[in-house]
């Protein structure tokens, strides 16, 4: 019997755009279990906290069966280690994201040889989203419809709003 094949996609997803969730959906189909783990990370201050990030993955993925959405702390790398997984899934952006997730790879490989990394392009039309636009736009009263579902449109307006405040 094959084993189960455990897929972890970690990051702050400040807040969960669309790029991520093609992610997602595309790397679902790869694993038998993807697991969406919400970290922090000290060079960012998120403007949503961990379990709202969390709360707001859970809403936009309720389709994919297959996909989990958990917290995590520390090190990707021990996260996947804790929960059993082995492939640490990805998404690349640019060749400037490819230089750092190869670092990190590479990184990760040598504190755990036993995980691999799977790396999904961006499609072209989500290669410049990143959280940090995101967060401007919505600052600014720009359009998010491009970027981010409704119900995310939402929340992030509403938050920027009251944090400018």
């Amino acid at each position: 019997m094959a084993a189960l094949k455990i897929a972890v996609y970690a990051g702050t997803f400040d807040p969960v755009h669309l790029g991520h969730l093609d992610v997602i959906q595309r790397g679902s189909r790869l694993v038998d279990r993807l697991i969406v783990g919400v970290g922090d990370n000290p060079e960012k201050s998120p403007l949503f906290n961990q379990q709202e990030r969390v709360d707001l993955i859970k809403s936009s993925t309720k389709a994919h069966t297959n996909v989990e959405v958990m917290p995590f702390h520390g090190l990707a790398v021990k996260f996947l280690r804790e929960i059993g997984a082995r492939v640490m899934l990805r998404g690349i952006r640019t060749t400037s994201d490819m230089e750092s997730e190869f670092t990190m790879s590479i990184m990760n490989a040598m504190m755990d040889s036993e995980i691999e990394t799977i790396f999904l392009m961006a499609k072209e039309h989500y290669s410049h989203v990143s959280g940090t636009l995101l967060r401007q736009i919505a600052y600014m009263g720009g359009n998010l419809d491009p970027f981010v579902p409704p119900e995310i449109r939402d929340i992030l307006i509403a938050r920027a709003k009251k944090s400018q405040l």
